[in-house]
């Protein structure tokens, strides 16, 4: 039989979740039930913690300390990108396999990578942006009106500046 769990003990647990809404608690259930947590009542803090990304899928970090869940949002690069486009909240339900194709500014994918710098494989910032880069090519947007893979070129000849850190 595995030990007890000791509910002063530190407990980190990390989900896929839609922003602003209250997923599922089927799925919540088996991984924090054996917590002594109730699924529903942090379905609902995970709903009021990701109101900012409202329809957009994000990874919630659960802190789990004396029976008490704290919700971090832990933003990946391509729901930062999809957010710096402002599009306007989407209903999952009625809206499916939307395009992004909007337009936004390299100064915005440095500030992206700055965010994502402590997660990024790069060893410098200038990788990083990179690494943004073929996010936004995969998600469908321009930078400054052109497309990501002529910014990255850009990038790597030295035409685009990006600071050192």
């Amino acid at each position: 039989m595995p030990p007890k769990f000791d509910p002063s003990e530190v407990k980190i647990i990390y989900l896929r979740a839609v922003g602003g809404e209250i997923g599922a608690t089927s799925s919540l259930a088996p991984k924090i039930g054996p917590l002594g947590l109730s699924p529903k009542k942090v379905g609902e803090d995970i709903a009021k913690g990701t109101q900012d990304w409202k329809g957009l899928k994000i990874t919630v970090q659960l802190t789990i300390q004396n029976r008490q869940a704290a919700v971090s949002v832990v933003p990946s690069a391509s729901s930062l990108v999809i957010k710096a486009l402002k599009e306007p909240p989407r209903d999952r339900k009625k809206q499916k396999n939307i395009k992004h194709n909007g337009n936004i500014t390299f100064d915005e994918v440095i500030a992206i990578a700055r965010i994502m710098r402590t997660r990024s494989q790069s060893r410098y910032l200038i990788g990083t942006v990179k690494e943004i880069l073929g996010t936004c090519m995969s998600v469908g947007c321009t930078i400054d009106g052109r497309t990501p893979r002529d910014v990255t070129d850009a990038v790597a000849n030295g035409e685009l500046e990006v600071p050192e850190e």
